[in-house]
C-alpha cells in the first residue's frame, strides 16, 4: 500500500487531477447523449402490470438463491424475508420498496471533470465492448488478447470522438496472472485515458483495489461523497446471485460506487422462451439485486441491467440483433423507467467471426434499438465480434464512427425559424439549386453528420486509392488512432503512487492464471 507521507502528498486527488487535465492535451470528445427524441414502448399498461405481479411472484414463491452467503442471507432475513436454507424468498412488495432509496440519475466523475457523464434521465452514455479473451486484427487474425491489446484499445477508446467511457476489461489480457490483471487493467484506464472507466468485480478483494486506487487518484473522501466508477455485476441467471459478485456489489456499494445489476440471458437457456416469460424473469432478478444494494447502503448509486439474446436451437449457439431480442430491451426499458431507475442494455452485438456483412447488420438493428429503448448506459457500444469472445480493434473503430450517427439521431428535428429554411426556399425559388444559396453556405459545415471512416468517393476514385473495403479503412484509422495518441497529463505524485500501489499488490502473492 501507500505509504503515509504518499498517500498525504495524493490526498486532495480530486483537485491535483482536475489541475492536470487543464495543462494535458486533449482530443476531441462528445458529451454523453441528451436525447431529444421519444422512447419506444412495446407494452400497453395491462401487460407492464402482468410483468411486475408475475415478478412479485417469482420473489415470494420460487425465491432466489444467495450462494455461499452467510451475511447476505442474515441481511435479507433481518430485512422480513423468509430464508431457508440458501434460497431467499422476497415478500411482495419488499424488494420494490427497498428500490426505492436507489437514485434515479447520479454522475460518474471523470478524472477530467470535461469528461464526467450523468448517468440516467434522457442521457445516453457509451462505453467500449468489456469482457473477450480473444482478440482479432486485419494483420494476424484471432489470438489470445495481451495487455499491450488492452492498452491499445484504452487510447482507442480515449481517441474516439463519440465514445464517452474508457469501459473495463475491453479484453481479457491473458499473459498477465488472473490474480493481478485488474492492477495493471486499472492502472491502464487511470493513465492512459481521462475518460470515466469501471471497476474490478471478479473477486471481492479486487473491487477493493479497486476502490482503494481510486482513492489514489481523486482522494478518499472524493470517493466516499461521489461516484467514480461503475462495476458489472452479472446475476447467474435463473435467480442465482453468488459470492464472487455479490461481494464486488457489496464493496462498491458500501463505498458509493455504482453497479450495473444485470441478468445474464441466454433466451431458452437461462430464461424461457417468450417474450413475456424472459422480462418476468429480468425484473424478478434486478428487483432482488438491486434490493440487496440498498440493504448494504441505501441510495448507492444502480443501474437496471438487461443483457438479453436468444439461442440458435439448432446449434446452441447465442443469436445476436434478433427481433425477440429487440422487444425484450424496449420491455425492459419500460420497466426500468417504472422503477425510476437508469438502464444499461444493447451494445454493438453480433455473433459473426469477422467485422463483415453480418456483424454490421446485427450489429447496427442493436445499436439502433438501445438508443430508442431508453438505455443510460450502453456497455458494448464499440469492437464486439463473435458473441463477445473477440475484441476486434477494426470494428472497434468502425462501431466507434457509426456512434456519432446515434448522436445525431437523439438531437431530434429542429423546427427553429433558421431549421425552417424560409428565406432559402424564397431565395432557390421554382427550377434552381440550393448549392449556392445563403442558407446551404451558413450551415453546410454542420448540418449533415458525416462519417469519419466510409468511403463515398466515386468508383474510379476508390479504385485508384486501392479499391480498400471498409475492413481496409478501419485498419488504416487503428493506425492512425494510435500514431496520433498522446497521454492526457497526470499530477506526477498521483502517478507516482498508484504505480508503487500497483508493484507492492503485485509483489504481495504469488501469480496464478487460474
Amino acid at each position: 500500500m501507500a505509504d503515509a507521507e504518499t498517500r498525504k502528498r495524493v490526498r486532495g486527488g480530486g483537485g491535483a487531477a482536475r489541475r492536470a487535465a487543464r495543462g494535458a492535451v486533449s482530443f476531441e470528445t462528445a458529451k454523453y447523449i441528451e436525447r431529444n427524441i421519444p422512447n419506444f414502448d412495446v407494452l400497453n399498461e395491462e401487460a407492464l402490470q402482468i410483468i411486475e405481479e408475475n415478478a412479485e411472484t417469482v420473489l415470494a414463491e420460487i425465491g432466489v438463491n444467495f450462494v455461499n452467503n452467510p451475511p447476505a442471507l442474515e441481511l435479507w432475513r433481518n430485512a422480513g424475508a423468509e430464508v431457508d436454507g440458501e434460497r431467499v424468498r422476497i415478500p411482495r412488495g419488499l424488494a420494490r420498496k427497498l428500490c426505492a432509496t436507489a437514485p434515479s440519475q447520479f454522475t460518474q466523475h471523470a478524472r477530467n471533470p470535461a469528461r464526467n457523464v450523468e448517468i440516467g434521465g434522457r442521457n445516453l452514455v457509451l462505453a467500449p465492448v468489456y469482457g473477450p479473451p480473444f482478440v482479432h486484427d486485419a494483420q494476424t487474425g484471432r489470438r489470445y488478447a495481451t495487455m499491450e491489446d488492452f492498452r491499445k484499445f484504452v487510447k482507442l477508446g480515449y481517441m474516439s470522438k463519440w465514445l464517452h467511457h474508457s469501459g473495463g476489461t475491453v479484453c481479457e489480457p491473458t499473459d498477465v496472472a488472473v490474480n493481478k490483471r485488474h492492477l495493471d487493467m486499472l492502472h491502464a484506464h487511470m493513465t492512459l485515458s481521462d475518460k470515466p472507466f469501471m471497476g474490478s468485480v471478479t473477486e471481492k478483494s479486487r473491487a477493493q483495489d479497486s476502490v482503494d486506487m481510486c482513492e489514489i487518484l481523486f482522494g478518499k473522501d472524493f470517493v466516499q461523497d461521489n461516484t467514480v466508477m461503475t462495476s458489472l455485476i452479472n446475476i447467474n441467471s435463473p435467480l442465482t446471485f453468488d459470492d464472487v459478485m455479490m461481494g464486488a456489489l457489496e464493496v462498491y456499494a458500501a463505498n458509493n460506487q455504482a453497479c450495473i445489476i444485470s441478468p445474464f440471458i441466454v433466451g431458452g437457456a437461462m430464461a424461457p422462451v417468450s417474450v413475456a416469460g424472459t422480462l418476468t424473469q429480468v425484473l424478478a432478478e434486478v428487483l432482488a439485486g438491486i434490493a440487496y444494494s440498498q440493504l448494504i447502503r441505501p441510495g448507492a448509486p444502480v443501474i437496471f441491467g438487461a443483457f438479453v439474446t436468444s439461442i440458435d436451437m439448432n446449434s446452441g449457439a447465442p443469436t445476436f440483433g434478433t427481433p425477440e431480442a429487440a422487444q425484450i430491451t424496449y420491455g425492459a426499458g419500460q420497466l426500468a423507467r417504472r422503477l425510476n431507475l437508469p438502464f444499461r442494455s444493447a451494445g454493438s452485438f453480433n455473433g459473426s467471426k469477422l467485422p463483415d456483412a453480418q456483424a454490421a447488420y446485427e450489429t447496427a438493428n442493436t445499436l439502433n434499438v438501445g438508443l430508442l429503448s431508453g438505455v443510460n448506459f450502453m456497455l458494448h457500444a464499440c469492437g464486439w465480434l463473435e458473441g463477445g469472445l473477440v475484441a476486434s480493434f477494426e470494428k472497434f473503430v468502425m462501431d466507434a464512427d457509426q456512434l456519432g450517427a446515434l448522436h445525431k439521431m437523439a438531437q431530434g428535428i429542429s423546427v427553429d425559424t433558421e431549421a425552417q429554411a424560409m428565406d432559402a426556399l424564397r431565395e432557390v425559388g421554382p427550377g434552381g439549386h440550393y448549392l449556392g444559396c445563403a442558407h446551404t453556405q451558413a450551415h453546410f459545415q454542420s448540418a449533415f453528420w458525416k462519417s469519419d471512416l466510409l468511403d463515398y468517393k466515386p468508383y474510379e476514385t476508390w479504385s485508384e486509392e486501392g479499391a480498400r473495403d471498409t475492413v481496409m479503412l478501419a485498419a488504416a484509422r487503428v493506425e492512425k488512432l494510435l500514431a496520433d495518441y498522446q497521454q492526457p497529463g497526470m499530477d506526477p505524485a498521483i502517478a507516482e503512487a498508484l504505480a508503487a500501489y500497483v508493484a507492492e499488490r503485485k509483489a504481495s502473492e504469488p501469480d496464478a492464471f487460474t
